[in-house]
């Protein structure tokens, strides 16, 4: 396998990454996989999360590929390299930047991050299964736009839904 084809599994599979974890969020965390992504959009001061059972999921599957792609088939070397950076890069930006869950702290003032922790905070306004908006981890759409789809969305959605007021505040620093 040249150097090009392997180059192009890991960073092509980096990249499908955001999609599985976009469709994983909205279709299984936020949906009969609700049990252990609950605790995540409500507050509390634990170190874990069960939504941290779902990087174990993730990892488990990378690991198990890693071997098959040592003693089987190469191509998932590769494939699980992708899903690793993926992971890390996740851990970074979700786990640190945007949730502060490690000891250093950067709140950013504009750009790309800011668009990334804006669109996750509009996510978490709603505290329940249904009626969030914003799935994805790395990519983010523009926060003014998920806030329409937000208050769309709340309309529709049964009166009982808690959405915290001001946590998807999107004023520019």
């Amino acid at each position: 396998m040249s150097l090009f084809i392997k180059i192009l599994l890991v960073f092509g599979t980096t990249a499908a990454m955001e999609f599985t974890a976009w469709w994983a969020h909205k279709y299984i965390m936020h949906g009969w996989g609700w049990d252990w992504h609950k605790d995540h959009h409500e507050p509390h001061n634990n170190l874990l999360e069960k939504n941290d059972y779902y990087a174990v999921v993730f990892s488990v599957l990378s690991i198990v590929l890693f071997g098959i792609g040592t003693f089987v088939w190469a191509p998932l070397f590769y494939i699980a390299l992708g899903i690793l950076l993926y992971g890390i890069i996740y851990t970074v930006i979700h786990d640190g930047l945007v949730h502060q869950r490690y000891p250093w702290k950067w709140v950013p003032k504009k750009g790309y991050f800011k668009r990334v922790v804006q669109a996750h905070k509009i996510h978490h306004a709603v505290q329940t299964k249904e009626g969030a908006v914003s799935f994805g981890f790395v990519w983010a759409m523009d926060p003014h736009k998920l806030k329409d789809q937000l208050r769309t969305l709340q309309g529709r959605h049964r009166p009982g839904a808690s959405v915290t007021a001001g946590s998807a505040e999107t004023k520019e620093a």
